[in-house]
């Protein structure tokens, strides 16, 4: 599995940006998607994540971020508003390929840098 994710820049706060992240594979429904950010010295960290049927978000992007996949695109996205400087990190798209598996194929990550 193959994952390219695209889509970072520099924004403003206040303004929005929409990751992509692109996947091979035949069975990317099946996959869960995430997303994971990494700023700088900071540890990475989880940010969302969308299975078949359900999705997650980290606290602080609540209401700002939403998740959201195209299976005939074999593509996940991250639409990101109301962004604000703390948002900015490299972001990387993940996939767990099986129920019980970690998040095992990772893209090569995309960054964000918000300015005040």
């Amino acid at each position: 599995v193959q994952l390219q994710a695209s889509g970072g820049g520099l924004v403003q706060a206040g303004g929005s940006l929409r990751l992509s992240c692109a996947a091979s594979g035949r069975t990317f429904i099946n996959y869960r998607m995430g997303w994971f950010r990494q700023a700088p010295g900071k540890e990475r960290e989880f940010v969302v994540s969308i299975s078949r049927s359900s999705t997650s978000y980290r606290d602080s992007v609540k209401g700002r971020f939403t998740i959201s996949r195209d299976n005939s695109k074999n593509t996940a996205y991250l639409q990101m508003n109301s962004l604000k400087p703390e948002d900015t990190a490299v972001y990387y798209c993940a996939a767990a390929t099986c129920a019980s598996c970690g998040y095992d194929y990772w893209g090569q990550g995309t960054l964000v840098t918000v300015s005040s």
